[in-house]
């Protein structure tokens, strides 16, 4: 498994929202100058944050992003599951792949279903609030 640039700069984006978003909405242009990220690229990742209504956008003077719950209600592993598609470490263990015919004798399908167990109940248990600086 390889979190793409797309996944780290989304739970930043996250992170500096539940952050800074204590005093409302949270203008985008901020962001990016905060974490060095292009706005361009903030505003794709950001599309997808509000079509999954995780976030709120205003437009306008004033305007911005926040979030729609407290921080601690965002687990890492539904914001990575919801931009990278999938955190399985092989392809036979997706949500919805079609079942692999060799899985009755493959000796190593044990192995990454425990993997992927591991690696989903750890990132399933980690919060955006856990990453951010709340005191």
């Amino acid at each position: 498994m390889m979190i793409s640039t797309k996944g780290r700069y989304a739970l930043r984006v996250l992170i500096d929202l539940a952050e800074q978003g204590k005093q409302g909405y949270v203008p985008l242009k901020e962001i990016t100058e905060r974490q060095g990220i292009s706005q361009k690229y903030l505003e794709s990742i950001m599309t997808v944050f509000s079509k999954a209504d995780y976030v709120e956008a205003l437009h306008g003077k004033g305007g911005g992003y926040r979030l729609n719950r407290p921080p601690a209600e965002y687990k890492v592993g539904d914001l990575l599951r919801l931009i990278e598609g999938t955190l399985a470490p092989v392809s036979c263990l997706e949500c919805g792949a079609k079942p692999c015919e060799n899985a009755a004798e493959c000796r190593t399908l044990p192995m990454w279903t425990k993997l992927n167990d591991i690696v989903t109940d750890y990132l399933d248990n980690v919060s955006i609030a856990d990453l951010a600086k709340m005191n």
